[in-house]
């Protein structure tokens, strides 16, 4: 397994070790021991998986101390561009974002600690994505900055992407105050 930390200090891709021949692969998606240096004693107490048709936008959403959670993420049919923005607020890098691309065939995975907002958009039909969570989902604590920020400006490498109505609601992040 490979761990290389991203340009944003906290967040981590990791390339698990694949095992395959002609009957297919075999991969760990998760050991603690093998994640222990970028955890800092945190565990995992909730997996979710969502299914999205291209275009689906999901994002930027975290959720407020103490119900913050670290995320472990990676798609597991199809690809999507995965966002996270950094919103700590005495951090050096506040408001840049890191954009991560997750596939299918790469079986990569993205870690997200605390204190950063996460988002992310499905670039084929069926994507299915799993995200191993550190705390339990908190609808009254959830936050959300809103998707297409001037400010923020990421490129989700999609035209008129799909968004609930909740995410067209977010927060313009000149207008945000971080919780972190």
């Amino acid at each position: 397994m490979e761990i290389k930390e991203e340009r944003l200090k906290g967040l981590f891709t990791i390339q698990p070790k694949v095992f395959g021949d002609e009957r297919g692969y075999f991969l760990e998606t998760f050991s603690l021991k093998n994640y222990e240096s970028i955890l800092n004693q945190l565990e995992f107490v909730q997996d979710n998986l969502s299914l999205s048709a291209k275009g689906v936008l999901r994002g930027l959403h975290f959720q407020n101390p103490p119900f913050d959670q670290g995320k472990l993420v990676q798609v597991i049919k199809g690809s999507a561009l995965d966002v996270a923005v950094d919103i700590r607020k005495d951090s050096p890098t506040y408001g840049e974002h890191v954009c991560i691309l997750l596939t299918e065939k790469d079986k990569n995975q993205f870690w997200i600690p605390p204190g950063f907002a996460h988002g992310f958009c499905a670039l084929e039909d069926n994507t299915i994505f799993s995200y191993k969570c550190t705390n339990y989902y908190s609808p009254e604590n959830e936050s959300s900055i809103l998707w297409n920020d001037k400010t923020l400006n990421i490129d989700w490498k999609i035209d008129n992407p799909t968004i609930s109505e909740k995410d067209k609601k977010g927060i313009e992040f000149k207008n945000f105050t971080s919780p972190f």
